[in-house]
């Protein structure tokens, strides 16, 4: 036993995960496992299909939707560093969202507003509570979706930089009064955004310097150097007819060594990672805000991030984001047993392109599965189920 993990128990994860490997559900899977100070890896398949490069340990992947609670916390350094708080309103950086309006009801045309009871805060944006995100609707089902949709690209992002960007949603209505309803991803963009220019820096720029080098992330970034181009997994999306794993078409295939016009705080497009960058991300969340020299954020910070701030009201038909969870700043935050692994006070999330992360405060676990299969709805894959289910049963103490 190492770590509180016992070694039939990690030998039945790397079984398990390497039939789905052999069944083609992912073409290749870097799975992590971190507890007490021991981390045990999982390299398994190639990095593309019918590919002869194998998967290892510095193999970087596309994180799509982990990058929020990056983001996050990046946020949370200037709160503490009282550059942002958390009830003032952003119109002052973001004038954009100022003097919003707000659609009668959701299926009304973009003209049918009333006013906006209150400006749009910091909180509202770290909460997912701006009022735009996605909408769970078939495609085109709704104006405000028709118009979203122009605007917010999904997980390969916007072809403009930040400032059009925000120009363009700021045209938009909300669709519910800030504060009032939780939405997924347009918030976290947003929140990019308000950071670097609480800055007067790129957010890249600025992450670059507070979060990912303190932490040695060196192989995360938007864009990597011509020598990693190597390590990056191809991206994959199932045929919706028979299942198969085709090649995603990405606007940034071939220009991976250079920044994307829209650094994206959500993920679209979002970090390039590997899992052991992630897992030092993680780690400095599990010991409280703090790595090997320093502190990222004080433990306060990371409590108050990592706390479920939505009511019941907010959370209304999204439960399959959440379970019987919810949400804190940038991150989900599990609410009940309701399996193997969840478990009141685990946060984390995952990525549409095939990745999620937790970190388990109660167990000192820290959990990474990073494949490049992507994602058909808030439901998680089989491979992560599994993942999950067998992380969790190699506790052994």
């Amino acid at each position: 036993m190492s770590g509180g993990l016992s070694r039939t128990g990690l030998e039945r994860m790397r079984d398990v995960l390497g039939r789905a490997v052999e069944r083609g559900e992912v073409p290749g899977l870097v799975a992590l496992v971190h507890r007490h100070g021991q981390t045990h890896v999982v390299a398994l398949g190639t990095t593309e299909v019918g590919g002869d490069r194998p998967m290892a340990a510095d193999t970087i992947f596309r994180i799509a939707s982990l990058t929020k609670p990056v983001t996050a916390v990046a946020a949370m350094i200037l709160i503490e560093e009282c550059r942002l708080r958390l009830d003032d309103p952003v119109d002052g950086l973001l004038p954009e969202l100022a003097g919003r309006r707000v659609l009668r009801r959701i299926d009304a045309p973009l003209d049918d507003t009333v006013p906006a009871e209150r400006p749009v805060t910091v909180r509202d944006l770290l909460t997912f509570r701006l009022g735009l995100g996605p909408i769970l609707a078939p495609p085109g089902t709704y104006p405000i979706q028709r118009a979203l949709a122009t605007v917010d690209f999904g997980p390969d992002g916007p072809d403009c930089g930040p400032d059009e960007w925000l120009k363009r949603l700021g045209e938009l209505p909300l669709v519910h009064q800030p504060g009032t309803g939780w939405m997924y991803h347009t918030s976290a963009d947003v929140l990019g955004v308000l950071v670097a220019r609480a800055t007067g820096r790129p957010y890249d720029e600025f992450l670059r310097e507070r979060v990912l080098a303190p932490l040695g992330m060196d192989d995360t970034g938007y864009h990597l150097p011509a020598e990693s181009l190597g390590r990056l997994a191809v991206s994959y999306a199932a045929d919706p007819e028979t299942g198969t794993l085709v090649r995603r078409e990405d606007p940034r295939d071939g220009a991976w060594d250079r920044p994307p016009a829209f650094v994206s705080g959500g993920g679209g497009p979002g970090l390039l990672s590997t899992a052991g960058d992630y897992l030092a991300f993680c780690r400095m969340l599990l010991n409280g805000g703090r790595y090997d020299d320093g502190r990222i954020l004080s433990r306060p910070a990371v409590e108050l991030m990592t706390t479920d701030h939505l009511t019941p009201e907010q959370k209304a038909g999204n439960e399959i984001f959440f379970g019987s969870g919810g949400w804190g700043f940038g991150i989900a935050v599990d609410g009940g047993r309701d399996t193997l692994a969840t478990r009141p006070g685990r946060f984390g999330w995952t990525g549409g392109l095939g990745t999620t992360a937790y970190t388990d405060p109660s167990e000192g676990l820290v959990g990474v599965l990073m494949t490049q299969g992507a994602m058909t709805s808030p439901r998680h894959p089989r491979v992560f189920q599994d993942f999950w289910t067998s992380a969790y049963a190699a506790i052994d103490d």
